[in-house]
């Protein structure tokens, strides 16, 4: 076994000191007040009928509204050249949430919010966050109305996501099924946040009420969103820099340490994404770009294509204090 661990090892050193290149631009977009309010704590983005949607994590144990935004993609383009004209904007009330989490408590796994959010033809999907030690995560479907402003859920859908356990048989502090992404229109995509077990990690495949277990190699730190980019999908891979979180920290000789220890050996956040290239047995990936040093510290949550780059939306964690929405164009 001592020459497989050296080649996996070989094999995890070239992934980490492949070029990572930074962006070419990099653009704030001047959110409205309701917007930016860091309450909303935004999850996940998605483009849909020429709109940006992004999803607010609706953490109904406390009060908060189920609802998702939507931008007009024209607006946010004449925002990109240059307009410091306000955004408008359209607010959708999410329909029967409230239903689905009394069914997701009454099994005990206890809801915590709205993590992900797809597009799959017409149809919404959201996956459902739960308490650290319940066995599954789950998602639900719906679909967007926009003449009545409303996401009505379809009630009698409500699929459990199994989680990975760690090597001692718990559960990854603080994790679920994050990256949600529709994969060439016809099967669903979703990446468990932690994914560096030594074995065993997986992605799930969803199709219709079943779920396929895809493997995928060991992959360091958080993934966030996921989402297709033509053959090939894009996901945030994140490293947050919080005492809670040690379960994601790794140090030497695991080559990885380098991209989140300072010269002393501190901690640091990292923000990143990936390239995957997924097939029906199995997921690969490789580094694609590393976000400039300004945006590092964000807790980036949401991620959608858009054009040459990228929009991505922070949670209500990162220095501006409040949610931010940044667009991302590589070279």
């Amino acid at each position: 076994m001592n020459w497989l661990f050296t080649f996996c090892s070989l094999l995890l050193l070239i992934t980490v000191v492949q070029a990572q290149p930074t962006s070419s631009l990099t653009r704030t977009i001047q959110l409205p007040t309701e917007l930016a309010n860091r309450e909303n704590q935004f999850s996940g983005l998605c483009t849909y009928r020429g709109q940006l949607l992004l999803l607010s994590e609706s953490r109904l144990q406390e009060q908060a509204e189920a609802k998702v935004y939507g931008l007009a993609l024209t607006d946010l383009d004449r925002q990109l050249a240059g307009s410091t004209a306000a955004l408008p904007f359209r607010k959708y009330t999410i329909q029967g949430l409230d239903k689905a989490k009394a069914q997701i408590d009454s099994a005990k796994a206890i809801y915590e919010g709205l993590e992900g959010l797809t597009l799959l033809r017409d149809t919404l999907y959201f996956s459902i966050e739960t308490v650290t030690a319940a066995p599954n995560c789950y998602l639900v479907r719906g679909v967007l109305d926009e003449a009545q402003n409303v996401i009505q859920l379809d009630g009698s859908y409500l699929l459990p996501l199994p989680k990975p356990l760690l090597p001692d048989g718990t559960h990854a502090y603080n994790a679920g099924f994050e990256a949600l992404a529709a994969y060439r229109n016809r099967e669903l995509l979703a990446l468990f946040e932690y994914n560096y077990l030594p074995r065993a990690n997986y992605a799930l495949a969803l199709r219709q009420r079943t779920a396929r277990l895809v493997a995928l190699p060991p992959l360091p730190f958080r993934v966030t969103d996921i989402k297709p980019v033509g053959r090939r999908l894009t996901a945030i891979n994140y490293f947050f820099n919080g005492a809670s979180d040690t379960v994601y920290r790794m140090a030497p000789p695991d080559p990885n340490a380098r991209l989140i220890q300072d010269s002393i050996g501190h901690y640091q956040s990292y923000s990143r994404l990936i390239s995957l290239r997924y097939k029906r047995h199995g997921i690969t990936w490789k580094p694609l770009l590393t976000l400039p040093a300004e945006y590092q510290t964000y807790n980036w949550e949401g991620l959608a294509t858009y054009k040459r780059g990228y929009f991505l939306v922070n949670d209500k964690y990162g220095p501006s204090g409040q949610s931010t929405l940044l667009y991302l164009r590589r070279r």
